[in-house]
């Protein structure tokens, strides 16, 4: 058996459990490992596939905590900006590599994701900046620059929390919200994402995605049961070590 067949829904499993506590991670952990198999562009369509599956598998979990106007204020608007930041990635995906890295060439694709890992992951990090909110007359354009960062790479967890942090909201209603806000970008991107490649691998490569989406569901399920017992911040600075490292990795053309 390959080895990607067995880290990818490792990863999958490990990977979901944190975001469903957390609301971020998957997609951020996930997507390095699907690109140390596959381009870049390709990763990212094969991740939003088991990102969309799982997040609907959350969806039918915590339905009932789902705050539904924040959904229609913040998640709305995430939609127009999730058609614009996919679209932005297909345009980069097509662009010849900038220089030749450690393994690698490096395109301005890998270089605007390991930026984007690298502000991300010291978000996560930096006990000041992780204590940053914005008051919810950001909700609508919060939603739209969610969103964009979504399509774009799929890192749209830790921007929606900040945009969301001073909602009132409980931290079970918290989590639902976010699911239910990442489906409708999830929703978006995908079909902008389904040309060409990302398209005939995401068909050839179902029994890994099928693997990866049902480890997807028992870090989940798993996940709903720790909601009360784990804190935020263990959560933050692991997924933040782990953004950075994978940000220098994919800026040096190692994956």
């Amino acid at each position: 058996m390959d080895a990607f067949f067995l880290l990818i829904p490792a990863v999958a499993l490990v990977a979901s459990l944190i975001t469903l506590i957390s609301g971020f991670g998957l997609g951020t952990l996930l997507l390095p490992v699907f690109a140390l198999f596959f381009p870049l562009e390709v990763a990212i369509g094969l991740t939003a596939v088991v990102h969309l599956l799982n997040n609907l598998f959350k969806l039918g979990l915590l339905w009932k905590d789902i705050h539904w106007p924040t959904v229609l204020r913040f998640g709305v608007p995430g939609i127009v900006g999730a058609y614009l930041g996919a679209r932005l990635m297909v345009l980069l995906g097509t662009r010849e590599p900038l220089y030749h890295g450690v393994l690698h060439p490096v395109d301005p694709l890998d270089l605007v994701i390991a930026a984007l890992m690298l502000i991300f992951g010291l978000l996560e990090i930096s006990k000041r900046l992780n204590k940053l909110s914005l008051p919810s007359t950001w909700m609508v354009p919060g939603g739209v620059i969610s969103g964009f960062f979504g399509g774009l790479s799929g890192h749209q967890g830790a921007l929606r929390s900040l945009f969301l942090l001073r909602s009132g909201l409980a931290k079970e209603a918290f989590i639902a919200t976010g699911v239910a806000i990442a489906c409708l970008v999830d929703f978006t991107r995908l079909p902008t994402y389904a040309r060409g490649d990302t398209l005939s691998m995401a068909r050839e490569q179902w029994p890994l995605l099928l693997a990866a989406t049902i480890a997807a569901f028992i870090g989940a399920w798993w996940g709903r049961k720790l909601i009360p017992k784990v804190t935020f911040r263990g959560v933050q600075l692991i997924v933040g070590v782990l953004i950075l490292a994978i940000a220098g990795l994919l800026a040096s053309g190692t994956i």
